[in-house]
């Protein structure tokens, strides 16, 4: 046990890739990306995947998680001409879909592996010819993949690896029954490996129900803050203000020079982007799920190359993408649930660089702004609002206040205008059983009924 013990102790220590043992082409990969030391999610996951137990690991976003489970995957995997996937890949989101293949193909460039991503917003069809000619790995949408399965476009009967990554974001959008009926569709003897930011109770049940003795791998609580990440808050009134503020601050471009904005829901993210488009055009884009595929993957790129400078959109949508050297998160709403927050701030100060987050909090939102807090162990520092920035008294409809109606004693006098008594004919009395006797002695049928010659049999008696 001692030997086990130093053995690992051996390999936690490992500070370079080139200690992994892995094929040549693997290296040539990772040399050509410029990767040298692993993150230490890459470095834990490693040799449990490998080993070909279950696993579950618990990182937030920008944590290297897709080479921490495609590295060992891909080691293990070896050439073969076989139509249908030996690996299945599951993710939230279209654009994680694409981003995930981009990546794949990235780490097994000097290999002859077949990757393909199907997600929906395209054409099914061009995606079934795809999977008909083959392929070793698929990324793929739980409701593509679900289309793709029933209409027996795919089989996952050679499916021996499962990835799903981002399964908190999965099943907050609602793909619980997908993933279900896609599991039951698999292979029992298979490796599952499962990668969430946040430990929820709808996470453990799937991993209870599924998952064969896993090993669980944490990797950077969720509440621990990040020391390159400058930390600030604004207590604000209300939307418009927030939205005053916000394009005051955006004004200064070189300080501002690459902005994530946050927001709680979808048609707050429209109303902001047309409030921002006013001012800034074409500097300014929106990405949120009622967005066309298009629309979103341009704005991505667009942001991504600098084309664009601000980008507003909702945490499902945010959640797993690679958004690089951005320089300021600023939270439009505070997020209900604290761990979001950590995942919202964690898309700046990466690689070893400086980022900063804001924190627009209203009163209503103070109870979410201290559980932040709580969860952080330290205290969000508050800025004064600039004196130039203009107090709206407009406010949004979720920000009127609703007039609820009190005791109303007319209501409850007597009945309303379309009250009527019945008449008499239809107050029905339930006269119990003898009435039935009554009414079938009084309504009897003739005993002469269909009986024509009665009448002459009977003339002379």
């Amino acid at each position: 046990m001692l030997i086990k013990v130093v053995l690992l102790e051996k390999f936690f220590r490992m500070e370079s890739f080139s200690s992994f043992k892995i094929s040549k082409q693997l290296q040539f990969a990772i040399e050509e990306l410029g990767y040298e030391n692993p993150t230490p999610i890459q470095l834990k996951s490693f040799p449990v995947i490998q080993s070909g137990k279950d696993m579950v690991g618990i990182a937030q976003t920008g944590t290297g998680k897709t080479f921490a489970y495609m590295l060992p995957i891909l080691q293990g995997l070896t050439f073969s001409n076989q139509l249908q996937p030996r690996v299945l890949v599951i993710v939230p989101t279209r654009e994680l879909v694409i981003q995930v293949v981009e990546e794949i193909k990235k780490f097994a460039k000097f290999m002859t592996v077949r990757v393909i991503g199907v997600y929906g917003g395209v054409n099914i069809n061009r995606q079934k010819e795809a999977v008909g000619l083959g392929t070793d790995i698929i990324v793929a949408t739980p409701g593509r993949l679900y289309d793709l399965v029933l209409s027996r476009a795919l089989q996952l009967k050679s499916v021996k690896k499962l990835v799903i990554d981002e399964v908190d974001v999965m099943l907050d959008l609602g793909f619980r029954f997908q993933l279900i009926n896609i599991f039951e569709l698999l292979p029992a003897r298979r490796q599952n490996v499962m990668f969430s930011a946040t430990m929820t109770a709808d996470v453990n049940e799937l991993i209870h129900d599924f998952f064969q003795a896993p090993s669980t791998i944490s990797i950077a609580v969720s509440g621990t803050p990040l020391d390159n990440i400058s930390q600030y808050c604004y207590s604000v009134p209300n939307f418009y203000t927030k939205a005053n503020l916000l394009k005051h601050l955006l004004q200064d471009k070189e300080v501002f020079r690459k902005t994530l904005v946050f927001v709680s829901n979808k048609k707050s993210a429209d109303l902001l982007f047309e409030e921002l488009e006013s001012y800034f055009s074409s500097e300014v884009a929106v990405i949120h799920s009622n967005k066309t595929q298009n629309y979103r993957i341009r704005s991505i790129e667009n942001f991504n190359e600098e084309k664009t400078r601000v980008l507003v959109t909702t945490d499902i949508m945010a959640r797993g993408l690679d958004l690089n050297l951005i320089s300021h998160v600023i939270n439009f709403d505070t997020p209900a649930y604290p761990e979001n927050y950590m995942h919202r701030i964690g898309r700046t100060g990466r690689a070893e660089q400086e980022g900063t987050s804001l924190l627009f909090s209203t009163i209503a939102e103070q109870p979410s702004k201290e559980a932040i807090e709580a969860l952080m162990g330290i205290q969000i520092p508050i800025i004064e609002i600039p004196s130039e920035i203009e107090i709206s008294k407009k406010l949004t409809y979720d920000e009127q206040p609703k007039l609820k109606e009190g005791y109303n004693p007319i209501k409850d006098e007597g009945e309303g205008k379309g009250f009527h008594e019945k008449k008499e004919k239809n107050n029905k009395i339930n006269k119990g059983g003898s009435y039935k006797r009554i009414i079938k002695k009084k309504y009897k049928k003739p005993k002469t009924k269909g009986d024509k010659n009665f009448n002459k049999r009977n003339k002379n008696k």
